[in-house]
Formats: C-alpha cells, structure tokens, sequence
C-alpha cells in the first residue's frame, strides 16, 4: 500500500468545518470595510477612509490565510476577530446608533471565529467602546433593550462556542482513530509526519519509519473467518502497545498493516528494537491455526522533504522482507 510521493495532502473533516465560516466571511468582510472606506472617501472624510482601510487590512490578509493551501485558520480568525471589532468601532462612531445592528452580529460572528478565550475580551472592548460613544447605548440614558440583546449575545454565543469546540474536539479524536485497534489512524499517521518532518528541519531528528504486515492475513480471513482476523489485529495492536517504548507511536495504517514511528540513534539501534518487536510477535500473537508473524521493514530519516518518501523507502523494505520468507526484517539503506 504505497502512497504517491509529492506534498502531503491531509483530508481532515473537522478542519474543513472549521474553515467554512471563515472562508465566507472573511471576504464579506473585507469587502464591506472597503466599501464603507470608499463611502467615507465619497464624504470627503480621508482620514476615517484611512481607518477603515487599516481595518480592511487584516480582513484581507485573513482571507489570504484562510485560503492558501495549507490554511492557517488560528491566525486568520484572530486577524477577523481584531478587524470586526475595529471596523464596527468605527462605523458606529460615524454612523452612531444606526451601524448598532452590525455591530451586534459582529459580537455573535466573533465567537465563531476564535476560541471563547479570545473571542469574549474581544467583545467586551467592543461593548466598551459601544458604551463610551454617546448617542449608541446612552440616548442619553442606558437603551436598556439593546442592553439586554448584547448580554443575550454575548451569552448565548459563549454557550453555543463552547458546546461547538467540544463537540469539534471530539470528532477530531474519532477521526483520528482506528475504531477496530483503538490506535491512531492513517490521517493522524500522516498529520505526524508532516509535523515531525517540519520540526526535523530545526535540529536534531533521529527517527525511524517502521511497517509491519501480518504475514499470511489473507489465510486467517478465508480459513476462520473475519472475526478471527480482527481478533489478530486487536491482539497485535495490544501486543505493540506493551512492546512499544514511551517515546514510540504506533498507528493503524490500513488492513493488516502497522506504522511505528521509533525513535532510534542509529541502524543498530533500529535493528535491535525492529527485530524485539517481530520476536515479541512471534511468542505471543496466536490465532485458531497456530502462531502469526509479522514481517517489517524499517527506514531511518534521511532528510525526505515529504514523508511520503520516507514512507516509500520503508515501504520497499517490508517488501524485501515478505520476499525473503516472511517473519523477519530489512532495514533500508541510507540516502547519499
């Protein structure tokens, strides 16, 4: 199961989610504060036209983040946040009590973008700056009915923020797990690697990719059935667990198939803990027709830009291993 070399590509359900309010309002409101900057300049107000171009500014940039091809949404729902309580600042301190309602979805917007811990001392400042202005929420007296829509807002908003970013949190974890094995998955195995290839590049990285394969799987799956080949690979993900050390992960790559991510100062080190791991196997994984082996080949980093090259080299190593009989272990020679 060899992956195509080039840039990783990660499909992740509940980033997608996350991004979809930002891609659609972040252009919006962009859009919006150049608009109201050209109505100011129409005024003859160049300086306010030159605060709502600074606030048009990181709505911009937001936008550009949230669209390129690695997102980076933390930033881009910052810069929106940062820019709407801005912009609605200062649209109410030209338009007065007329640009409130804006600024009222502003504050329910800002809880979608940002986590609460930003978001809510975001909305004060923004319910400060409403309160200082004369003529918004003192008329003169308090407008204590727009009073009680922001506390509505601002509660209603927190609560529904907060119950959001559990429940994405969540699906995070599930998507992220092999529900079979209880082991980390594919997607996490890939979203490791693109991070640990990232910070390979600020310094010292001794780490080694490591496929295993149950030997023979097919067989355990015609002879006794599916159920027997779960068995074998819950059993082997247990087996891997007690084996692994602390500084070790082990992810569920698909069908019979494992990924360790070891840590390993040297190929020696790799051929040593490669081949405790098949022994370990060996000894304990058993099905309705007898002992199960594993087969594994191993790769040291060697500098890959993408970690589907690194994967290759391990990957054309079990391959040799399952050529040579099965039950043992290759280790892939060096770049350069």
């Amino acid at each position: 199961m060899k992956p195509a070399a080039g840039p990783p590509t990660i499909p992740s359900l509940p980033r997608e989610l996350r991004s979809v309010p930002l891609r659609t309002i972040a252009p919006v409101a962009t859009l919006a504060l150049l608009v109201f900057a050209g109505w100011l300049a129409w005024h003859r107000l160049p300086l306010q036209m030159l605060a709502a171009l600074a606030c048009a500014a990181p709505a911009a940039v937001a936008t550009w983040l949230v669209h390129k091809r690695t997102a980076q949404l933390s930033s881009a729902g910052l810069l929106l946040c940062l820019s709407n309580v801005a912009g609605c600042l200062l649209a109410v301190g030209e338009l007065g009590h007329r640009a409130l309602p804006w600024s009222l979805l502003a504050l329910m917007v800002n809880f979608f973008l940002v986590h609460n811990r930003i978001a809510t001392p975001a909305n004060l400042v923004m319910v400060a700056g409403l309160l200082a202005m004369p003529g918004v929420l003192r008329m003169p007296a308090l407008d204590i009915q727009a009073l009680v829509v922001i506390a509505l807002i601002l509660g209603f908003g927190f609560r529904f923020s907060r119950r959001l970013q559990g429940d994405r949190t969540r699906l995070e974890l599930l998507a992220s797990l092999d529900e079979l094995t209880g082991l980390p998955n594919r997607r996490a195995l890939e979203k490791t690697l693109v991070q640990e290839i990232g910070s390979a590049r600020q310094g010292r990285f001794r780490h080694a990719l490591v496929i295993l394969d149950i030997d023979h799987f097919k067989d355990v799956n015609d002879h006794y059935g599916h159920t027997a080949g779960d068995n074998a690979l819950v059993e082997l993900a247990a087996i891997l667990r007690l084996e692994l050390r602390e500084q070790d992960k082990v992810f569920r790559f698909g069908g019979e198939e494992f990924v360790i991510l070891a840590e390993a100062g040297s190929r020696d080190a790799l051929a040593s803990f490669t081949e405790r791991v098949r022994e370990s196997v060996q000894q304990s994984l058993h099905g309705p027709g007898g002992g199960i082996t594993i087969s594994l080949g191993a790769a040291m980093y060697a500098g890959e830009q993408y970690w589907q090259d690194w994967f290759s080299r391990a990957d054309a190593a079990l391959y040799l291993a399952k050529g040579n009989g099965r039950n043992s272990v290759v280790i892939a020679e060096d770049l350069g």
